[in-house]
């Protein structure tokens, strides 16, 4: 039962794995979205820890290789904006109906902002 976790505690997990703050929240959408499976126990949502990790390990650093093999190393992953949680992304205002033509609202302010980096140097 040990790789058994509470939501609030494969939470608490996350976050130090992660080492950035992932809530409650985050943990019911990869369970609502299917990216990792529910397992009841007598009312309690339980989920497996081998799981999770499997989810956290696929889903960062590896992501990032899987695009530069298929799309080059010109791949500027910093447009990913993969560093941010989900509600940082999205705002209040994306979850309200299921428009499929979303942007990240930190794309917009990454072109509006007057910083210049590599990417931006190539591209003027």
């Amino acid at each position: 039962m040990n790789d058994l976790l509470t939501i609030k505690e494969a939470s608490v997990w996350a976050s130090e794995f992660l080492k950035k703050d992932v809530t409650t929240s985050n943990i019911s959408y990869l369970i609502s979205y299917g990216k990792i499976r529910k397992i009841c126990d007598n009312g309690s949502s339980l989920i497996k820890k081998n799981d999770l990790l499997k989810y956290y390990e696929s889903f960062y650093g590896k992501r990032e290789i899987d695009w530069k093999e298929q799309l080059g190393s010109d791949l500027n992953w910093h447009l990913s904006f993969d560093y941010l949680k989900e509600s940082d992304t999205t705002k209040h205002v994306h979850r309200l109906h299921p428009y499929k033509g979303k942007y990240i609202p930190q794309l917009v302010e990454y072109f509006l902002d007057s910083h210049t980096d590599e990417f931006k140097k190539k591209k003027s």
